[in-house]
Order: structure tokens, then C-alpha cells, then sequence
């Protein structure tokens, strides 16, 4: 899937099962990704053991192992101690803490945004207060320590101010929108049901306009999928139960292009760093460039090229996505990695 979509290097989250909170496991995902991964792939260790909040993982053998990064993705650090712990000891490796920004203890029924269209599904949803909450103690404690914390999948335009504050004042965070917040409200629930349920969750027009100011202004520094797939049974059991999530490596290139660059929001030059140079710097990879002596790592893209999403196609083995039937302008032709063709014209040539 992510070779399809054009994506070279992949950054995995630790939320996995198991956790990726020892340095046996996280060895053990790179010799897997080197017998069977066509792409590159990287791992973050998790910052608590087990995603469990309460007990830091050991990051000097998880960096040792490989990790790029700390995250407890989908689990937001509550304890405000222990984060900070986190970021002093990330920030002795010269690693970043990844936090998803969510208190949880303000969700309602579910995770959807709270406003007129959770009340029109008889639901109590998730303000955007929850997230602007914890993106302001994250940056607080950054602050505090002078370490660097990267904020994921950013949806609220509170939000949006408050990390563009931080880095007026010299804050060390760096922060990222995904495909599916730039691009959708939360109107979708009301057409794709379960598979526009994410977390965060969608926002009004409102946000998504300052999603894209912060795009363009540099506020938001990078654009990643949060690819979350999940099956059709998991997808199917109501808007409370349903997992959080979407398929995103297939269908992110074209949502770019046709929502950000053909607009005007962004250049094709500014795009291609928020994809590229600049998310590999955060991690510390030297990926994302065509210097000389770079990793041959290179995707080919027709930005004329005109395609629908067909989610029957997609080579991730979930299909949950809320844009089936979307017409985007912009596909990748074919992905080189390390020199070597692995997608061109539609299928994979490398195994």
C-alpha cells in the first residue's frame, strides 16, 4: 500500500499488538521489514510500557534497537510528571516525544466532534477543548525542558494557534494535518458513516480552513496519513464501538494535490517538503532528498492525471476509506526504493 501511494519510507506507531516497548521487539520489526517490506520501514518506541501511562520504557535501548522516536499514539500521556520525564529523557538522545493530544476524560458517547452533527446522530461527541487542552501542557512542558515534541494529526484551529504562538516563541514543536482533516468535516458521518470516525475526529469548516492556513504558513510543518486500517466487521458494529481510523498511504498524494496545490494553499514545492525532507528531519533520518550520494529512493507522479478512488483496488488489505467515488487529480506512476522499481503502472514489481 504505502509503495503504491508513492511513500518510500514508512514511520510505524508502537501502538501495535504487541507494543513496541522493548528493544526485543523493535529488533525483531526490523528483521521482519527487511525479509518482507518492499518500502523502508521505522519504528517508534512507546513512551509507557504497554501504552499503560504509568511506567516509561527503557529509550536508551529502544533507541539502541532502532527507534526513531517515542509515541504512545492513541493513548495520550495523562500524567503531566511523567510526560515531561519522557521529553528530558527523549531529549538527551536527540529524539522526539510524538504525542497525540486528547483528554480523554471529555469524550462523550464516542469519538466524534461534538456540534450539530453528533446532536444530529443523537450523540455526545468530543469538543475540540479536548485536544487544545493537552496540545497546550504538551508545548508547556517542551517549553519547560527545551526538548522537542511533535504534535500528530492536529484538527482544531485552537490548536492551530496555540503551536503557532509556541514557535513564535522559540518552542521546540513540530506539528502535522493529515490528508483526511484538511479534506473532510464531520458532515461525512453523516454519508460514510463509521469510516469517517477517526481520532481526532473531523472538524467544522472552520477548522479545516485553519488546518490549511497552518499548512501554509508553516505552522504545521508536515502532512503524515495516520493509516489506520480496519476490517469491514470492526467498521460495522455502530458509531459508538467502531474502531478510530482510515486507510490513508493510497489515497494521500492525490488529496494533496487536489486540495491543497491545485487550490493555490500550497506550492508543489512546499508540499513536496511537508511529505519529504522535512518529516525525515524530525526523526533524525537522512531520507527525503535527491542529493548526491542520497538513498535512490524516488517517486515518479503525474500531477495531470485524473482517477477516482476505488477502494476494491487498494493494495492495503482494509478498504476502510471515506472517499471512495472522489475524482483526484494527481497519481503516482511508479516508486523506487534503494535504486530498485517496486510499483510501476499499477502493480507491484518487487517482493
Amino acid at each position: 500500500a504505502a509503495a503504491a501511494g508513492g511513500f518510500t519510507t514508512v514511520v510505524c506507531m508502537a501502538n501495535t499488538k504487541p507494543v513496541m516497548d522493548t528493544p526485543e521487539l523493535v529488533r525483531e520489526f526490523y528483521a521482519r521489514a527487511a525479509r518482507e517490506a518492499v518500502v523502508n520501514l521505522y519504528t517508534v518506541g512507546s513512551v509507557t510500557r504497554n501504552l499503560a501511562g504509568e511506567e516509561l520504557t527503557d529509550f536508551v535501548a529502544l533507541k539502541e534497537a532502532g527507534a526513531v522516536g517515542f509515541s504512545d499514539d492513541g493513548n495520550p500521556v495523562e500524567n503531566s510528571a511523567l510526560m515531561r520525564r519522557a521529553l528530558e529523557e527523549a531529549g538527551k538522545l536527540g529524539l522526539p516525544v510524538i504525542t497525540h493530544c486528547g483528554q480523554l476524560s471529555l469524550v462523550g458517547d464516542t469519538i466524534i466532534n461534538e456540534g450539530a452533527v453528533a446532536r444530529r446522530l443523537g450523540l455526545r461527541g468530543m469538543p475540540t477543548t479536548a485536544e487544545d487542552i493537552h496540545v497546550a501542557r504538551d508545548i508547556l512542558l517542551a517549553e519547560l525542558t527545551g526538548q522537542h515534541v511533535h504534535i500528530q494529526h492536529v484538527s482544531s484551529a485552537t490548536a492551530v494557534a496555540i503551536i503557532r504562538a509556541a514557535k513564535a516563541r522559540g518552542v521546540r514543536v513540530t506539528a502535522e494535518a493529515t490528508p483526511h482533516h484538511f479534506s473532510l468535516t464531520d458532515e461525512a458521518l453523516l454519508t460514510q458513516g463509521t469510516n469517517a470516525k477517526m481520532n481526532p475526529p473531523l472538524r467544522t469548516g472552520t477548522h479545516v480552513a485553519a488546518l490549511c492556513q497552518g499548512l501554509a504558513d508553516g505552522t504545521l510543518d508536515i502532512i503524515a496519513t495516520d493509516h489506520a486500517p480496519h476490517t469491514a466487521e470492526e467498521k460495522a458494529a455502530g458509531m459508538i464501538a467502531a474502531p478510530c481510523g482510515i486507510v490513508g498511504l493510497e489515497t494521500a498524494l492525490g488529496l494533496v494535490w487536489t486540495k491543497l496545490v491545485r487550490p493555490g494553499i500550497l506550492t508543489p514545492m512546499q508540499a513536496l517538503a511537508k511529505l519529504t525532507c522535512v518529516p525525515a528531519a524530525i526523526v533524525g533520518l537522512k531520507k527525503g532528498t535527491l542529493a548526491v550520494g542520497a538513498d535512490a529512493d524516488i517517486t515518479i507522479f503525474d500531477p495531470a492525471a485524473a482517477w477516482e478512488v476505488q477502494p476494491e483496488q487498494f493494495f492495503s488489505k482494509s478498504k476502510n476509506t471515506p472517499f471512495a467515488g472522489w475524482k483526484l487529480t494527481g497519481k503516482v506512476v511508479t516508486t523506487i526504493v534503494g535504486g530498485r522499481v517496486v510499483y510501476s503502472d499499477g502493480g507491484i514489481e518487487a517482493e
